[in-house]
């Protein structure tokens, strides 16, 4: 069993906190995984040109061509993304668009393959979890984990977080509280945190033994019919 694992995080290795978490639910795993860092990559969002309709290959080229086989030939995914505006980052966004070209046609490519989601944001990294979430189920891909943690939002490096009032750490401390490592947040200081993303890899890893791709599948059609009934419902 392979796993890919992706990072969308823009920032360098050491300090991203969605490097390090991702890494982490990979080595707990026990399976083969690679990792694979977005950060410096060229990978447009989907331009709606259908060009992948007859095929299911993506006919932009940037950097996204040469992932695309390494996606297909995963067993599972642990895809990470920072939390920019309460939402995925531009580049992880762009990368689960391009997902798109894996769909046409009944095309089973992904379907019933296995993921974690991974989010750090300066305040929570549910946001960029839920929207993974939902870019999994659009492909028939079980999420069977998900790791969120607190990473340092800008306002701590900008140079101007100490007294800036709308920013992060002026909310989270108040006025005159000096930026020092000890008081800004990082995943490799929460425990918890840590924990979850070991939790998440095993659990992924127990569940590739012996996995019914057919049987994640439909619980996947199905929820994904519900969530339909349920867009329909409050449009109505």
């Amino acid at each position: 069993m392979k796993i890919l694992g992706i990072s969308g995080s823009p920032r360098k290795e050491g300090v991203s906190g969605v490097d390090k978490l991702v890494r982490i639910v990979l080595e707990n795993t026990g399976c083969d995984y690679e990792y694979i860092s977005l950060r410096g990559k060229t990978i447009s969002g989907c331009i709606a040109c259908l060009g992948c309709a007859k095929d299911n290959v993506c006919k932009v080229k940037d950097d996204m061509t040469d992932l695309r086989g390494k996606i297909v030939a995963a067993d599972a995914y642990v895809v990470g993304a920072p939390n920019y505006y309460s939402t995925l980052n531009a580049l992880t966004h762009a990368f689960m668009e391009r997902w798109f070209q894996f769909r046409h046609q009944e095309a089973d490519t992904l379907w019933g393959k296995l993921a974690v989601a991974v989010g750090v944001g300066g305040q929570s990294g549910s946001f960029p979890v839920n929207e993974l979430e939902k870019f999994f189920l659009y492909n028939f891909i079980e999420t069977v984990a998900n790791v969120t943690g607190q990473g340092a939002a800008a306002c701590y490096s900008c140079g101007y977080g100490e007294d800036c009032k709308v920013g992060v750490h002026y909310a989270l401390q108040g006025p005159g509280v000096e930026i020092t490592p000890e008081i800004t947040p990082d995943v490799s200081k929460q425990p918890e945190t840590l924990r979850s993303a070991a939790e998440a890899g095993k659990r992924l890893g127990e569940r590739l033994q012996g996995h019914d791709r057919q049987a994640a599948t439909e619980r996947m059609r199905k929820r994904m019919g519900e969530k339909l009934s349920e867009m329909m419902e409050h449009s109505a």
